[in-house]
């Protein structure tokens, strides 16, 4: 087996595990691509990519461009390093046609997905938003085509019905990481055989917006829970009380007897139906939700208890009034 020359392009948590385990194969590590540093926060204050960090602790080279298909500089520095193979993950920006042929083995992705399904921006959070029994990760030839470049290797995995995001997200991580050094090892063996994905089948997970993140409780409960734990830990479901955002980090799954309570009950969603010492229930449209993790505005996260004695909340009250400008 050839030993691979990598250039590595990857920015955030997703993409360190696959990093790390690179840097300890026989492959070497020419340099790590990643976006410009940007000032994040209120205060402006420039923070690293993870990978950035990791490379900076590690001595790896760094290379950060402004615009990746800028043949004057940025394609003219890969071709100094005259690598083998180049590797995306998270990376989050399409290559141009002049990066994907540079490279005689041509560019691979790591995608956090079980490919066709939840090709896109948002594969890990969409997943759990669906309630989707499992999701994967995919290495795939890089094409024009966005996530839809033929597939080296696949491999599933389960999400339970108590997954967050976040928990799905570092088993994928883990998961990603040792297929995509095994795929790479199939390239550098050459037995690694590319499979055409079946494109009638694909379905697509679009980056998240403000809509995602509001809680609808004229929707069916199991949804709202799905929503809750799929914007967990980022960037969080919320619904509002008086006129304030309160985000929702943990619910209880509905059971199913749920639906058959909503008989006993005023059919109000977003009512408060009941008030424990470690949970707020609420309607939903087809049954009650309990909530039992909730953080105000400008506050700590805090148990549902804590929000109810500190907020003098009470059933008959209701969430999801109009927001505060």
């Amino acid at each position: 087996m050839k030993d691979l020359k990598i250039i590595f392009m990857g920015t955030p948590d997703f993409a360190l595990p696959s990093l790390a385990l690179l840097s300890l194969s026989p492959h070497r590590l020419e340099a790590l691509v990643v976006p410009p540093d940007r000032p994040v926060g209120r205060g402006g204050k420039v923070r690293y990519a993870p990978t950035k960090q990791w490379a900076l602790e590690q001595g790896l080279s760094i290379i950060q461009p402004e615009d990746i298909s800028n043949r004057g500089e940025f394609i003219n520095q890969l071709e100094d390093k005259a690598p083998d193979l180049v590797v995306t993950v998270a990376y989050g920006r399409i290559l141009p046609p002049e990066l994907l042929t540079l490279p005689p083995m041509g560019c691979i992705n790591l995608h956090a997905s079980y490919l066709p399904y939840y090709r896109g921006a948002a594969p890990i959070h969409r997943a759990v938003i669906d309630g989707a029994d499992y999701s994967g990760v995919t290495i795939i030839k890089m094409s024009s085509v966005l996530d839809g470049g033929d597939i080296i290797m696949r491999e599933k995995e389960e999400i339970s019905p108590g997954d967050t995001a976040g928990m799905l997200h570092d088993r994928l991580a883990e998961k990603g990481a040792s297929l995509l050094l095994r795929s790479i090892n199939a390239i550098a063996a050459g037995r690694a055989a590319a499979v055409p994905q079946d494109h009638a089948q694909a379905t697509y997970a679009p980056p998240l917006s403000k809509d995602d993140e509001r809680i609808d409780w004229n929707r069916p409960a199991l949804d709202i829970y799905n929503q809750i734990r799929g914007l967990n830990p980022w960037p969080g479901a919320y619904t509002t009380f008086e006129g304030r955002r309160i985000k929702v980090w943990r619910a209880a799954r509905p059971d199913s007897e749920s639906t058959s309570i909503k008989k006993s009950y005023e059919k109000k969603p977003g009512k408060i139906l009941a008030v424990g010492e470690d949970s707020l229930t609420v309607a939903a449209s087809d049954g009650p939700l309990s909530l039992l993790d909730l953080q105000p505005a400008g506050k700590k996260a805090m148990s549902a208890g804590s929000f109810c004695c500190g907020y003098r909340i009470e059933p008959g009250l209701c969430l999801d009034g109009e927001e505060q400008s």
